[in-house]
């Protein structure tokens, strides 16, 4: 990565792992993805949590399924399907217990009940809603057009993979620790749920 950058680059997530936040602590502005072809398998329409049998997984059905070739900005959510009071009940049942969660609760029961048709509307709603939580200040934009070799910015698309993650992230106390063992790389709501006001400092203290 150019250290001159100040310019993250990568694809847009629901309710972003904790270690996309790792990354956006070292720049000044976030841009995000919104030409590509969507990608299946990524945290483009899912986010990991820490349940009491392990990471679980909320993924938000799209309208053509995982394996479509559509540019990202155009993917449409199915909703058909009440996923959003299932991931709502899902993150009650997983976090009830723990230190934040009321705190956070009624701002984002709300975001849930709010209907989104595409699923860039709906990462953007989330990440706005968990910067907020987190005093994020970084400016956010979406490319305007596809690029493959990027210049002015730290290309990081699809880095942050499902299944892989990375032996520095952030560590602190999870509702379930003491059944699960403490399990990396799950979303920012874990952090916000568990740590509360403490979560950015956290993040930082791991760089």
């Amino acid at each position: 990565m150019d250290a001159n950058n100040q310019t993250l680059l990568i694809e847009s997530q629901y309710f972003p792992s904790i270690n996309f936040y790792k990354l956006l602590t070292g720049y000044e502005n976030l841009k995000l993805e919104q030409y590509e072809n969507y990608q299946k398998v990524s945290y483009r329409n899912r986010c990991y949590l820490a349940g009491p049998n392990g990471r679980m997984i909320l993924s938000v059905p799209l309208t053509k399924g995982k394996n479509q070739r559509t540019v990202m900005k155009d993917v449409k959510i199915s909703n058909e399907e009440k996923w959003q009071s299932l991931h709502w009940k899902t993150l009650v049942s997983a976090y009830r217990r723990s230190p934040w969660f009321e705190y956070y609760e009624p701002e984002l029961e709300a975001l849930y009940e709010k209907r989104f048709d595409y699923l860039l509307d709906w990462n953007m709603a989330c990440l706005e809603w968990a910067n907020n939580k987190l005093g994020v200040s970084q400016t956010i934009t979406l490319t305007d057009g596809y690029e493959k070799m990027v210049i002015g910015a730290d290309d990081m698309r699809d880095k942050l993979v499902p299944g892989i993650f990375p032996e520095d992230s952030p560590v602190y106390t999870q509702v379930f620790e003491d059944r699960t063992g403490f399990l990396p790389g799950v979303s920012i709501l874990d952090l916000l749920f568990c740590e509360g006001k403490q979560a950015m400092e956290i993040i930082k203290e791991s760089k």
